[in-house]
This record gives C-alpha cells, structure tokens and sequence, in this order.
C-alpha cells in the first residue's frame, strides 16, 4: 500500500528523500511542494547501520553508488565502505568512507600516456595521485543510548572535494503514545521536486508526533527555525523555495485514517507449509508485507486536518521512530487491492526572516505570506496477484495514487480558466499528480520495480498528462528479516543511485 503519510509528511521539513549525495544516505524534500515518489523516501535505518549489514553481502564490504560532482572530472561513480564500528551494550561509533575513482583513473591514464620512458620520478608522479584529497570523503556516526526510550546521535561528514562539515545533532525521546524529535544540523541538504540540491546553512527543529491509534487519528506539531541564506548546489536560475529562506516555523498537523476490506483472502498457517520428500517444512512468504494475494479489494478513507503555524521553517528526524514502525507494521502487513482518500488541511504563519537574500538579490518570485492556509487530498488504489512465496510468477503488485497538493491552488486554477484569465506561470501545487508504482517477480526474492509520477496537465504545450518523473529499482526480499530488503535504485532524472537496506515497507 502506498504511504499516505508521504501526504502529510510533505508540508513539514523532516522528509528524508534518498540521495548518494550526502554520507547518511538522505537529503531533505523541500516542504509545501509536490509529494515525491514512493520509492524515492530514505530508509528508516541509519545508513551506518546499512554498510554494517550490506558489507556482509558486497566483495570487500565495498557499496556503489551514483552522485554527480560539480567539478566533472571526478565523476559519479563512488564506493562506501564501513571502516570500523565498536559498540557496548548502550554506545556505538561508526566510520565510513566514500572514494572516487574515476579522477584518479583518469589522472594516472592522462600521465601515462605522456610517458616516453618509465623513471622514478614517473612513479612519484603517479603516486601522488593515490593521496589527492579530493578523492575521498569521510562520515563519523555515534549513537548513545541515555536511557531506554531515549537516545543521541551525533554525526559529522567532511567531503574531500567540498569546504566544510555538514554535522548533525539528534535527540529522540519515546513516550507510550508519542515520539519527540529534537534536531540541529549544518548545513542541511535539501531537494526540491525537480531533483534540485539547495544548501540551508543551520536548521533546527523539535517536533512531537503521536503514534496512529487505533480509530486513525494522528497528529503532530512542530518548531522549526532555518538560519542563513539557502545556497543552490546544482539548481542554475533557479528561484530559492521560500520555504527555506531564513525564519522560525511552528507547526501542527492532524489527520484522521479509517480502512475497510471489502474483500481479502487472509493467509493461513497451512499456506505456508509446503509437502517435500523430507516431509513438511514451513516457507513463508519472502515478506510478509506482501504475503496475501490481491484476491481482495480493500478501502482507506482517510481525513487529515493540519495546522501548521509557519514562523518559519519546520526540519525533522528520520530516524527509526516507533511512529514509522507502527504506521507500517500497521498496514504493509497486508497486501490488497485498496481504494485510499486522504483529506487534509493546514493553515501556516511565518514570523522573522526576509522573502530575498541579505545580500539584495532575487530569492523567490512569490511573496512568503505570513499567514495562510490550506487543504489537500489522496486517493490510492492498489492491486496485487500472488502471495510472493514461491520462486517465478507468484507477485505482481500495481499503485496508483492520485494526489491534489493544494486545494487553494487547484481552486484558484480552475477559477481562472472558467473566466479564461492566463497570469504567467501556473502554481506547481495547482496540478494534481498520478503516481504509479508497479511490481514484478523476477525470480525468488528478486523483484523489478518502477516508481512513475505523472503530471495531470496540458499546459505548457504538452497536451494531456506528462511523465514528470520516475525510478526504477531491483528489490532482494530478505526473509530473515520478515519484512526487509536490499534496494539497488537509480533514478534517471537526477542521475543518482545507490544500494539501500529498507525495513518494514511496502
């Protein structure tokens, strides 16, 4: 089932979105913009925790993955290992290490071809190639547990081809029904939907949201304060998203979920006992999130409410919150056939903070209203075949989800075609969006996957709707782990990709 959460999650600043370009393995989805693809939310685990785990599996404990630089000669290509992690019963520390070696391959192929004859002082000039800093990049992690329900993280990363650290400070607290989030980082990486990087030079948030209860009601509420003038990474004549430019933000959010099956085969012990020459052995499913046939049409209607009180920016955790484990113990449990709604809302005031740079240039083309408020909307259906248990043709899984990111934008569009006025640019949020997710069995715990968001607009000269942005995976279900898997995604719109372990998703 596609996460509605995405919905509400989007309009506060703790979206974790799935980037090589950092060492944690995250970047942040600018709020208040278009929801991004299901396949593209960062992990729950940390990515030390993910090197610890994949290194088992890779030659040498060494990742891949895909990032492109600024500078072109050092390429996109990049390898991650976990270099060391000790740990007590209440502390660990760990070290990664990213290298690039496609400069370096390059610099010693440029030396060699200019070499008549081989001479020590050849060599040294090929050695000191290996030692070139900008090749490789450092993340230092550590986790302390203060007390059962409390923990600290603290994290720091210096990239050889980058001036400064980005570090990062975490203090996550567990009550019976809610999770509070205290969070300071700088700087902060952010990614717009246009698969564009912006650098928020400090960004602290604390945040308290509860748990889903059992009647689906959910709320959070959030202070946020960005700090210093956003800097674009590889977004060229792109306006600054007002959502990051300096201010402090407070927030709350409410939203109401209800689920009705109206038809669905549950799985039964016996299912998973497969008769062989040895005698009976138990097989389940490689995943139990995907472990009942769609031969049932399940339905989601979900109304959620947000208040969200701006004074300026709201930047959160994405940690392993019981909230996340709860919402999706709760529902990828059980494939289906699903009809979903989601109705939302949200009013916003900023307080401090300048809608332009310091500096006097253009940050934004639209006027940062102090106050404002607004409404969205989701509808998700989804389909399944199989039980994903036996090794060829037992998973094929279809969602479609259709969401409307503002109301008051949707509104206002409409309003100005019925009285065919044209003002400049349409509003990004004013275009509702299809996003696709399709799933395919390979073979055993291999799955081909496809996240696809499409455009509902004719606009712009293209008629009718328009691809806008899409990811491709290869999912290895691990079924010792009920419901985890190694993901290996690439996305060809921002020319990323990189080697994930994911926990409890759909």
């Amino acid at each position: 089932m596609a996460n509605l959460r995405t919905a509400m999650d989007a309009a506060f600043w703790d979206l974790d979105v799935s980037s090589p370009q950092t060492l944690h393995g995250a970047a942040r989805a600018v709020p208040g913009e278009p929801f991004p693809l299901e396949g593209a939310r960062a992990s729950r685990a940390l990515r030390v925790q993910q090197l610890s785990f994949l290194g088992n599996g890779f030659p040498l404990g060494v990742i891949p993955s895909f990032a492109p630089t600024s500078q072109k000669d050092m390429g996109s290509f990049s390898l991650q290992s976990l270099f060391f992690r000790p740990a007590t019963s209440n502390w660990w520390l760990g070290l990664i290490g990213q290298f690039r070696p496609t400069k370096l391959i390059s610099s010693i192929k440029a030396n060699i071809s200019t070499v008549d004859e081989w001479e020590l002082s050849t060599f040294k000039e090929v050695a000191k190639h290996f030692i070139d800093k900008s090749l490789f990049s450092f993340g230092l992690c550590s986790q302390l547990s203060l007390t059962p329900s409390s923990s600290l993280m603290v994290s720091t990363e210096k990239h050889g081809d980058k001036k400064g650290r980005r570090n990062r400070v975490m203090l996550f607290h567990q009550l019976a029904f809610h999770d509070i989030t205290l969070e300071a980082a700088w700087p902060e990486l952010f990614i717009n939907h246009e698969g564009r990087y912006w650098e928020v030079p400090e960004s602290i948030s604390l945040d308290l949201s509860s748990l889903v209860s059992e009647s689906g009601l959910r709320y959070r509420f959030g202070i946020h304060k960005n700090g210093g003038d956003p800097q674009p990474v590889n977004a060229i004549n792109d306006s600054t998203p007002s959502a990051l430019m300096p201010g402090l933000c407070a927030k709350a959010a409410f939203s109401y979920e209800k689920s009705r099956d109206f038809w669905r085969q549950r799985e039964k012990r016996k299912d998973s006992i497969v008769k062989t020459e040895q005698g009976p052995l138990w097989r389940p499913s490689y995943d139990i999130a995907l472990s009942e046939p769609h031969a049932a049409i399940s339905g989601i209607i979900v109304a959620s409410s947000m208040l969200l009180l701006d004074i300026a920016k709201c930047a959160n955790i994405g940690f392993l919150p019981s909230s996340f484990l709860g919402h999706g113990c709760q529902y990828c449990m059980k494939p289906y056939f699903m009809l979903r709604f989601l109705r939302g809302g949200f009013c916003e005031a900023w307080f401090g903070g300048l809608r332009g740079h310091t500096d006097g240039s253009s940050a934004d083309t639209k006027r940062r209203s102090p106050f404002g408020a607004d409404l969205f909307a989701s509808a998700c259906c989804t389909f399944q075949h199989g039980r994903f248990r036996k090794r060829y043709g037992d998973l094929t899984r279809v969602d479609a989800r259709l969401n409307i990111c503002s109301a008051s934008a949707l509104a206002k569009r409409v309003s100005n075609l019925l009285s065919s006025l044209a003002n400049g640019e349409n509003d990004p949020l004013s275009s509702p969006r299809l996003n696709l997710v399709f799933q395919q069995q390979v073979a055993g715990p291999i799955v081909f996957r496809v996240d696809s968001k499409f455009l509902l607009d004719s606009s712009g000269g293209i008629g009718g709707p328009h691809l806008e942005d899409f990811t491709y995976s290869l999912n290895y279900s691990l079924r010792l782990l009920q419901s985890g898997k190694v993901v290996a995604w690439y996305s060809p719109k921002r020319k990323e990709g990189m080697v994930e372990l994911r926990l409890f998703e759909f």
